[in-house]
């Protein structure tokens, strides 16, 4: 079984796991700052683009806080900033439309926790592969995870990838060229139902880098 973070929309590479590998989720953890937690990238006319989303911060005196706790500043409509973006990106791109219903509602409903949003986005996708979404969930948080292989690592946005990935068609690849490994997103807008066999290739070996 493979010990992940449930992440904000997952790359591609870290989606490949989930979907090949019994998945337990790390629930138990604190929190830290610059991983892919509250963040995910997408591709633009630009190129490579940040989505970030923000998060109450707690002061130093509180000390750390775990995960799960994590609030979302909703005092600011990133949603609505969020769901622009995406519409712009994708737009165009041969599957948005396919799966505009099933995405969009992240985008309007209210969520109270970073942990539970990130969960519902990953089921959202795994509903529109038609595929089960994994539900353990760790009990305890372990430094060194027994019976569990851990990925957790995979959370940290630092982490370099090598990847040796195959090019699929993206909207802005004629001018920015093929940009690796974004969120899940890019893969479902451009793919579509071609998205399940694309990450059944043996491309995702590389863990360090």
């Amino acid at each position: 079984m493979k010990l992940l973070h449930p992440t904000y929309f997952p790359n591609v590479r870290t989606f490949s796991y989930i979907i090949h590998h019994p998945v337990c989720w790390e629930v138990e953890d604190n929190y830290q700052k610059q991983t892919f937690r509250n963040r995910t990238y997408i591709a633009t006319d630009r190129g490579k683009h940040i989505l970030s989303i923000p998060i109450v911060h707690v002061g130093k005196d509180s000390g750390r806080q775990k995960y799960k706790d994590v609030a979302l500043d909703n005092s600011y409509p990133w949603q609505r900033q969020h769901w622009r973006t995406l519409e712009t990106a994708y737009r165009t791109s041969p599957f948005f439309e396919f799966y505009e219903d099933d995405i969009k509602p992240l985008y309007i409903n209210s969520f109270e926790r970073l942990m539970d949003f990130n969960l519902k986005s990953i089921e959202t996708i795994f509903d529109c592969l038609q595929l089960e979404m994994p539900k353990a969930t760790s009990d305890t948080f372990e430094e060194s995870p027994k019976n569990k292989t851990d990925l957790r690592f995979l959370v940290n946005a630092k982490v370099k990838n090598q990847l040796k990935l195959e090019p699929y068609v993206q909207v802005f690849g004629d001018r920015n060229g093929f940009i690796p490994n974004l969120s899940i997103l890019d893969l479902l807008f451009n793919m579509g139902p071609n998205t399940v066999a694309y990450l059944n290739n043996d491309f995702l070996l590389e863990t360090n880098g």
